[in-house]
């Protein structure tokens, strides 16, 4: 998935993964992923998508700072 930005491009083919946190089983609908990445300009970002009965029902890229992922990686 790409997401483009007035001054940034978030592309998870092309980024590092850094975490990824899978809660329920393939085919789940209240099944989701979300993963932590980081460019190559180190930037991150957070990758979402689960099923229809998830918090993360529409695949969605959400930028963050470094702090911010430092949080997400010592709650998950």
């Amino acid at each position: 998935m790409v997401k483009k930005t007035k001054t940034k491009t978030y592309d998870t083919a092309t980024a590092t993964v850094i975490k990824k946190v899978t809660c329920g089983n393939y085919g789940d609908p209240a099944g989701y992923e979300m993963t932590l990445f980081e460019t190559a300009d180190g930037d991150y970002f957070l990758y979402t998508y689960g099923g229809a009965e998830s918090p993360y029902a529409k695949e969605n890229i959400v930028s963050l700072t470094k702090a911010k992922a430092q949080k997400w990686l010592e709650e998950n």
